[in-house]
């Protein structure tokens, strides 16, 4: 990934950039880049869900350690939320119900960015689309994923524009 420092581990516990603890969830993955995001990158995570717990996000985060983009499954309410932190606050979440992931099976979800959204899909359905809150693009310089579950690939790729 040409511009993007990748970081790949799993025992080390992470703290939000506020300070607070963020669940004693493992870092199992983060890449950094100097130029920021632009339209285009997608970050895909396959891994299996291992239980019922809540114990898996994706925090995309901008310069300032604000999260310019928070996406979390919740398998206790078979729901999938998206939401932002900045400025010392959580923003409102969005919500979707579509929920296409199961205890103990595989999953694959992918986060792509355009110009206007963050798109979800998980196992290849579209489950969210969540405005940047965040801006420009190119403040949100990290991307890092947290998880209990067994991650067998976390990819960040530069791609075309072709969300439908």
């Amino acid at each position: 990934m040409p511009g993007w420092q990748e970081w790949k581990g799993g025992g080390e516990r992470v703290h939000h950039p506020k300070g607070l603890c963020l669940f004693v969830l493992c870092l199992q993955f983060e890449a950094f880049c100097a130029g920021g995001l632009a339209p285009g990158w997608s970050l895909m995570v396959q891994g299996q869900a291992d239980s019922g717990e809540d114990k898996f996000e994706i925090n995309f985060l901008s310069e300032t350690g604000d999260i310019a983009f928070h996406i979390k499954p919740r398998f206790s309410s078979a729901t999938l939320v998206g939401n932002a932190f900045q400025g010392g606050r959580w923003g409102e979440e969005e919500v979707s119900s579509v929920f296409p992931l199961s205890p103990g099976e595989p999953f694959e979800m992918e986060v792509s960015s355009d110009g206007e959204h963050f798109h979800v899909y998980v196992q290849e359905h579209k489950v969210l689309q969540f405005p940047h809150r965040q801006r420009p693009l190119a403040a949100i310089t990290r991307v890092r994923v947290l998880s209990d579950h067994r991650l067998a690939q976390v990819d960040l790729a530069k791609r075309s524009l072709n969300w439908g």
